[in-house]
This record gives structure tokens, C-alpha cells and sequence, in this order.
């Protein structure tokens, strides 16, 4: 009875949690380099009085091998995150068959961190020694601190972050397309960069719940110093 009574309470609460917080954070991870590097890399050759039809090749090229190169980097790390998970899990398996007297005494450990005292986790402990698979569960998440990665992970990490490159790195590349002189691009590209780094700094805030103003200006801030030094650096070296 007690048990239908929470489960019906749990039915009418709702909770309001974001909860595509990976790919948040791989979509942030893709645009912002994604709107950074080629917008550092048409600047800087910008600075070196290239033409925008010059620019606007190294820069596809640059967006095409740099998403390539990220969603890669995001796919290994997600592969290995998953690979580790499964070493700990084969290595946390075994202990409970070899030792599960000390597995045993670590629930009991962990439990009373939470200032559970011994007469009341000693029935969670005998519970979780009669169901192996839940006292694995247990372990891993509560020892370890690891939860069971989505076995897709790998793909759409790398997927994600190389289209959120590409979709990024499009933008400072716009004006190259329509304007000729490079001297003359460079500053709708600055412009229309600072107000896209500006719009994803401000999403990004909200997302992860930070302040969205303070978001907006700093990765603007990064983006324009980012530019600021390739566009320096090309006019010194040309110098």
C-alpha cells in the first residue's frame, strides 16, 4: 500500500530538470571553437592583405578539417569514458564474488556518511547482498561515482560537436562571400562574429545556469582578442 502511495505521489511531481546536459555541452564545445578559430584564421589573413576569395578557401577548409578533427576528439573521449566504465564494472563484479564480505562493509561505510546510522542501513545492506546486479549498481554510483554511459554516446558526441563546428564556423565567413575587398570584409565579419560569440555566450549562460549577461560578454571578450591577436600578429609578420 505504501509503496502505490509513493508511486502515485511520484507520478502527480513532475520535476522541471534540464537533463540534455552532454549535448549542451558538446554543442557549446563545437560553436565556440567552431565561431573562434575560423574568425581568428580570416582575420589574421585579413592582416596579411589576402583576398576574401583566399580567405573564404582557407577557411571552409579550416571548418571542414577542424569538425572533422573535434568530432573525432569527442568520440575518443566518449569511447574511452565508456571503456573505463566497463573495466570498473568487470573489476567491481569480481570483488562482489571474491570479497563481498569488504563490498559489503564498504555499503555499510557509505551509507553512514549519509548519517544513516547502523540499525537502519544493516536491512539495506542484507538487501542488496540477496540482488548482486542492484549491489553492483550501488557500487558503481555510489563508490565510484561512475554512471552507465548511453551506448550511443560515442556517435552523437561526434556528431554534435562537428556540426556545431561547422555551424559556427560558417558565420565569420558570411562576409567573405559577398564582399570582395578583405579590408572591407574583416569588419562585417568582426561585426556579425562579436553578435553571434554575444548571442551563444548569453544561451550558453542560460543553459548551464550561469549569469547570461556575464556569459555573453566574456566569450564576445575571447572571440575579439582571439581576432585582435591573428589580425596583429599577420600585420607584424607582413611588417
Amino acid at each position: 500500500m505504501a509503496g502505490e502511495q509513493e508511486k502515485l505521489l511520484l507520478d502527480e511531481h513532475k520535476e522541471n530538470h534540464f537533463t540534455a546536459g552532454e549535448i549542451v555541452r558538446d554543442m557549446i564545445i563545437g560553436v565556440s571553437d567552431g565561431l573562434t578559430v575560423p574568425f581568428a584564421l580570416a582575420a589574421g589573413l585579413s592582416g596579411a592583405n589576402a583576398s576574401s576569395s583566399i580567405i573564404l578557401t582557407a577557411g571552409i577548409a579550416e571548418v571542414a578539417a577542424g569538425a572533422i578533427s573535434m568530432g573525432l576528439g569527442g568520440y575518443l573521449a566518449a569511447k574511452s569514458e565508456a571503456d573505463h566504465y566497463m573495466r570498473e564494472l568487470k573489476r567491481e563484479e569480481e570483488e562482489i564474488i571474491a570479497v563481498p564480505d569488504t563490498e559489503a562493509a564498504e555499503v555499510a561505510e557509505i551509507l553512514s556518511r549519509y548519517g544513516i546510522e547502523p540499525q537502519e542501513y544493516k536491512p539495506v545492506v542484507n538487501a542488496l547482498r540477496k540482488n548482486p546486479q542492484a549491489w553492483l549498481d550501488f557500487m558503481m554510483k555510489f563508490e565510484l561515482g561512475l554512471e552507465k554511459p548511453d551506448p550511443r554516446r560515442a556517435l552523437q558526441s561526434a556528431f554534435t560537436i562537428a556540426i556545431s563546428y561547422v555551424v559556427g564556423g560558417i558565420v565569420p565567413l558570411i562576409p567573405y562571400i559577398f564582399i570582395p575587398v578583405a579590408s572591407k570584409a574583416v569588419l562585417a565579419s568582426v561585426a556579425i562574429t562579436l553578435i553571434a560569440l554575444f548571442v551563444f555566450g548569453f544561451a550558453k549562460g542560460y543553459f548551464t545556469g550561469n549569469n547570461p549577461i556575464k556569459s555573453a560578454l566574456q566569450t564576445a571578450l575571447i572571440g575579439a582578442v582571439a581576432s585582435a591577436a591573428a589580425f596583429g600578429m599577420a600585420k607584424a609578420v607582413q611588417g
